[in-house]
């Protein structure tokens, strides 16, 4: 959920971004380059989430480098699911070590969103890093099919979810590529009746299942991570290794009690100035899983944690499946495998920044398990794709992917912003 601030029309604010630094004196309406601020039409579609079309108007501050400073990006919409809406966006980007942003929306169907985030040393040139992000939120578009690798797609019902969690991780740099980092979050979970109509609530179609109620969670996670990615945002190569430990329990104020073990590779592979290959490995195990709420379970399905990091961690048990939305499917555990070739097909300068399109073909596979015995690389899910890609380096990635496997309901397309992985 982290970030999903900026899902626009595919392309728009990459090469726009920096369009007040061309900025003349005297203002004429048939000269972008001296408007006061840039309207961005905004088109955003997820799988479950339903269409959203609306008007952004994104005020830029720049510093001398012609970079993105801050952002204050206001914009109305409407939902085919949640009807009309607005939110109000301010970000800020003091230092390529430091970052910060707050968040507000809604829309008229009981959805809402407050979040704030905060990180500095994301360049681990000093000795700590850490980033804290809260949320409050009401998200009644949320869909379940039930438990399993083989959970139906005609079983589809609908809930809301309502949450308030603060995230924090605080890291020690050992190296500039080596980190040890503590994490914790508290997190207060309700499950209520979603905004669908036409759909079943979960409660009544899975009146079994843990978690209906809600709850509460504390999560302690201890990780290590090897990190040489040429950068956070655009990496082009090196690679991160990141491996997590992590336990819940009600002797910390949690509801239920459980632990996790969790392994992250990612790798990019320049092959020449223009093709980058990047692939994924993600394997999570939960061993007392059976004890754990279905939201607190792993979760396969949508664009990922692309949108959800910390520190750039990979800290979302939602995994990247472009072949059904998000958690298409749920259980204890989860693997998942990306490939990914990004190539550079378009690069020009534009309003003093440079702008490159992409596009990226893709494979994911992917699936979910019960026990720990079970082999991760049986009945894996394939679904394959197009990704299309626009970048404003240094910062800026945004995205509209293309996925398709057959049996959840056809083409689903993405949009937002960053990588999924």
């Amino acid at each position: 959920m982290r970030s999903r601030w900026l899902k626009i029309a595919f392309a728009t604010l990459a090469f726009w971004a920096t369009a007040k630094a061309g900025m003349a004196d005297t203002f004429s309406l048939t000269n972008p380059n001296t408007w006061p601020l840039i309207p961005i039409p905004e088109i955003v579609t997820d799988p479950y989430a339903g269409t959203l079309v609306g008007l952004m108007t994104v005020f830029l501050k720049l510093d001398a480098n012609s970079q993105i400073e801050s952002i204050i990006a206001p914009d109305i919409n409407y939902n085919t699911l949640l009807g009309p809406g607005a939110n109000f966006r301010y970000l800020a980007y003091p230092s390529a070590d430091s970052q910060w942003y707050i968040i507000g929306g809604g829309s008229e169907q009981d959805s809402y969103s407050i979040e704030s985030d905060y990180a500095i040393g994301m360049a681990r040139q000093k000795r700590w890093s850490f980033e804290g992000h809260l949320l409050f939120a009401r998200d009644p578009t949320q869909r379940f099919f039930g438990l399993g690798n083989h959970s139906s797609y005609g079983n589809q019902t609908n809930y809301a979810l309502f949450q308030l969690y603060f995230d924090a991780i605080l890291g020690f740099n050992i190296t500039p590529h080596l980190q040890i980092a503590l994490r914790e979050q508290p997190r207060f979970v309700r499950i209520y009746r979603g905004a669908i109509g036409n759909l079943p609530y979960t409660g009544t179609r899975f009146p079994q299942v843990k978690g209906l109620n809600g709850g509460t969670e504390v999560l302690n996670e201890l990780v290590g991570s090897y990190d040489t990615r040429d950068s956070l945002e655009i990496p082009t190569s090196g690679g991160l290794l990141a491996v997590f430990a992590g336990i819940a329990d009600r002797s910390f104020l949690s509801s239920s009690s459980y632990s996790e073990f969790v392994g992250d590779a990612t790798h990019y592979l320049p092959i020449n100035k223009r093709v980058t290959l990047a692939g994924h490995l993600y394997l999570r195990y939960v061993p007392a899983g059976n004890e754990a709420p279905f939201w607190a379970r792993s979760w396969l399905g949508g664009d990922g944690p692309g949108e959800s990091s910390l520190l750039g961690l990979p800290v979302s048990y939602e995994q990247t499946w472009r072949g059904g939305g998000t958690a298409r499917y749920i259980d204890n555990n989860v693997f998942v495998a990306n490939l990914e070739v990004r190539t550079r097909v378009f690069e020009a300068d534009l309003f003093n920044t440079h702008g490159i399109a992409e596009l990226a073909p893709f494979i994911d596979l992917g699936r979910v398990f019960h026990d720990v015995t079970q082999d991760p690389l049986a009945q894996l899910h394939p679904a394959g794709g197009l990704g299309i890609r626009a970048i404003a380096l240094p910062y800026v990635v945004a995205y509209l992917d293309l996925g398709y496997a057959g049996n959840s309901g056809g083409i689903n397309i993405f949009t937002g912003i960053n990588y999924p992985f």
